[in-house]
């Protein structure tokens, strides 16, 4: 029997869209076709041109199905390439929201269009894919079909993100995972040390990634006077992760927006304690001071209080990091996630073929 064939819509080198697409060929043994913008979304003009290469975007993907005559076409974005999913002439459909909203930023010029563009995805989509429920608020409120949604997480691979965690527990040691945009506050966190640094608290500080604030961030840490105390190591290679993580004990992420964060699950699978933003995408698997923290957006000072406590009171926090482990093997595991998302897909072409 030949392969079934996915035309993917989306940008093929986010980690999101190589977890999906990796696990749709393991366990649902697909091929994959991908289509994706390649006009940068930096600049003003840059963001003019993409525009226009969105707009010619039928005519490429359209190339693509008669080309390949997928099985079935799966999308990223309802308010991007899920409408380009939508308009392509293929059934079935899937698109993914990928945050809390995919109506951002809230105060565009091109907001009342996009709602009407994520309206029309919703309601073509034979399945709606929800990474987490804080995705289904913003669905519910807009009348999607309920029926049509999918809440799980794409999950991650347990056997390399294990509960292995060797950090000296005599020392504050954190790491940060996201990448060094403005929208995830790496200066709060580095107020927040400089605060511990004051008061003459030791600490390690790993800040993993690459991107555009980059060197503002060095410059502050130096101007912090904790430059000794911070490690930026730029874009590692992903295996290099998880050593990371188990050589830390906290995990800190304070964006102010959040969909569903894997780099999360990654940390509690790791044995790291979360210290995240008090926002919904992070209240659906953080409780405060039950197997984590929330912290206000952009309270330095109650980050850095908070990160004392924490420090301080071990075994509430060992005890935590148990229950975490616990609640991600139950419900963020890729093998059993993926498995169930590539039989979903299955199941929604077999009901075209039979039509």
């Amino acid at each position: 029997m030949a392969k079934r064939k996915i035309l993917f819509l989306g940008e093929t080198y986010r980690a999101d869209a190589i977890t999906w697409m990796n696990g749709l060929k393991e366990f649902g043994n697909f091929e994959i076709i991908t289509w994706e913008l390649k006009t940068p979304n930096h600049t003003f003009f840059s963001r003019f041109l993409r525009l226009l290469e969105f707009c010619t975007g039928l005519f490429q993907v359209r190339k693509l199905i008669k080309l390949h005559q997928p099985d079935i076409v799966i999308a990223e974005r309802t308010t991007s390439y899920g409408f380009l999913a939508a308009i392509s002439g293929v059934k079935p459909i899937v698109v993914a929201q990928q945050g809390r909203t995919d109506l951002w930023p809230e105060k565009s010029i091109l907001l009342p269009l996009k709602k009407i563009i994520q309206h029309y995805a919703f309601q073509k989509a034979d399945l709606i894919h929800a990474w987490g429920p804080v995705m289904t608020i913003s669905m519910k409120a807009t009348n999607v079909d309920m029926n049509k949604v999918l809440v799980l997480p794409k999950g991650i691979d347990l056997t390399k993100y294990t509960n292995k965690n060797s950090a000296n527990p005599s020392k504050i040691s954190a790491i940060v995972t996201r990448s060094l945009m403005p929208e995830y506050s790496h200066d709060i966190i580095l107020e927040a040390f400089s605060i511990l640094n004051q008061e003459n608290i030791d600490f390690e500080l790993t800040i993993v990634g690459d991107g555009k604030l980059l060197p503002k961030l060095k410059e502050l840490a130096t101007k912090m006077k904790i430059e000794n105390k911070v490690n930026f190591t730029g874009r590692i290679p992903n295996q290099q992760l998880p050593e990371l993580l188990q050589k830390s004990i906290f995990y800190i992420s304070m964006p102010i927006t959040e969909g569903v964060s894997a780099s999360l699950f990654e940390a509690m699978a790791s044995g790291c304690y979360p210290i995240v933003t008090d926002i919904p995408g992070n209240q659906s698997w953080i409780k405060h001071k039950e197997n984590g923290h929330l912290i206000a957006i952009d309270n330095f000072r109650m980050l850095a209080k908070e990160i004392r406590w924490a420090f301080e009171n071990s075994d509430y926090r060992n005890e935590a990091v148990l229950k975490n482990r616990k609640f991600v093997e139950e419900n963020a595991d890729y093998n059993t996630n993926m498995k169930i998302i590539a039989d979903k897909y299955h199941e929604l072409i077999n009901t075209y073929k039979i039509k």
